[in-house]
């Protein structure tokens, strides 16, 4: 160890070698030598335990550290709801601490405060979720012990309950759009509530994949929008949706209509790009489109419902009509049918009553079946 001028302190240590080549770890510019020590005797425990706790790191230059680590793996839309969980809230609560100083009872006052406040529980899970997340990739990497948020999530509040439009006022919609409107939007919210696709979807639907002769279309894009801007186009975030989605007239009636006037439109007579798109062929803005549905449905006087609400409708219709819960997983392309009852499980109700009650019925004809027929003497003996 020794003084580097300027009143600063600079440690050497040599470290165990690896691939018989000699390590060295030198560090400089420590304000004393006991400093200088404290962190020399870390890193010689760090190497001796298997972890290596950088006392000079805080809390805020780790969290933006391994944001950009983070980055290239991550959609852009994930990635955005992640930075503003740091630079919003993280930072500047913890962002002064020293990575090693940061305690459970730091995170377990903010979450308190934050609740105190008012601040919505969504909001608040969502950080403290963020900064456990953050901390994992520390305690796998060896250079934390342990994870001081591990046990200071808030529980996530339960999602409220969907607003789905019955069949009459799903009709009555789409028939107020078709006299009203007659535009693109009619067609687009036509398409939404005849297939249950998702929003970013049916924004990113391309020409390419919509093959009316065969009256299917292929699911291959998803439009995602960082907050509530720039839009960008990804792949689906699961494998189940990629998938192919069967037309029925309705639908193949509004994608027909767009594609006549595309291809009157185009120079060419050619249907490409986007299915719904502006003139220029740039994505709808996914907030525009959701003003409308409201300005629309406000005039009907309907339920407010956002744009995943309409896919939330096709299941409700299709629980309705009594399909099989393993063929609306695959219609809304799930990954398993444990997501499709997990989310409408509360509208399978009487789905669940038919079923119990066809189970009895079966049971007591199996039952019928099995009692022998009465004698004439048994009748004559039950009569008496």
């Amino acid at each position: 160890m020794e003084e580097a001028g300027h009143g600063s302190w600079t440690y050497c240590v040599d470290l165990a070698p690896e691939d018989g080549k000699r390590r060295t770890r030198r560090r400089g510019g420590f304000t004393s030598r006991a400093e200088a020590a404290r962190e020399m005797a870390a890193v010689l425990d760090g190497e001796l335990r298997g972890v290596y706790e950088n006392r000079r790191t805080t809390v805020a230059s780790y969290l933006r550290e391994w944001l950009a680590t983070r980055k290239p793996h991550l959609a852009p839309n994930t990635y955005a709801g992640y930075a503003a969980c740091v630079e919003r809230d993280l930072v500047p609560a913890f962002g002064h601490l020293r990575l090693l100083d940061l305690r459970p009872e730091h995170i377990d006052a903010w979450v308190t405060a934050q609740l105190e406040a008012q601040r919505g529980r969504v909001t608040v899970h969502r950080a403290v979720s963020t900064l456990r997340n953050a901390l994992n990739a520390a305690v796998r990497s060896w250079r934390l012990r342990y994870n001081p948020a591990k046990h200071s999530v808030p529980p996530k509040p339960r999602a409220a309950e969907r607003t789905c439009w019955t069949p009459d006022e799903a009709a009555t919609f789409l028939q107020h759009g078709a006299e009203q409107y007659a535009d693109q939007l009619t067609d687009l919210f036509e398409v939404m509530l005849g297939t249950g696709m998702r929003r970013g979807e049916v924004l990113a639907l391309h020409w390419s994949d919509v093959h009316l002769m065969d009256r299917k279309l292929f699911v291959r894009w998803t439009l995602a929008a960082i907050n509530n801007g720039k839009t960008h186009l990804r792949e689906p975030k699961t494998e189940a949706s990629r998938a192919w989605i069967s037309l029925f007239p309705r639908v193949m009636t509004a994608l027909h209509r767009q594609a006549a006037i595309r291809m009157n439109a185009h120079p060419d007579g050619l249907l490409e790009g986007l299915v719904f798109g502006r003139p220029g062929g740039t994505p709808l803005r996914p907030q525009w489109v959701l003003d409308q549905l409201r300005k629309r449905t406000a005039e009907l006087d309907l339920p407010r419902i956002g744009l995943h609400d309409l896919r939330h409708t096709a299941a409700s219709i299709m629980i309705a009509e009594n399909i099989p819960v393993a063929v609306i997983s695959k219609t809304l392309r799930h990954s398993t049918i444990a997501t499709t009852i997990n989310l409408y499980g509360h509208l399978l109700k009487d789905s669940a009553d038919q079923a119990v009650l066809a189970l009895a019925q079966a049971l007591d004809r199996a039952a019928a079946k099995q009692s022998p027929a009465p004698g004439p003497g048994e009748v004559l003996r039950r009569a008496a």
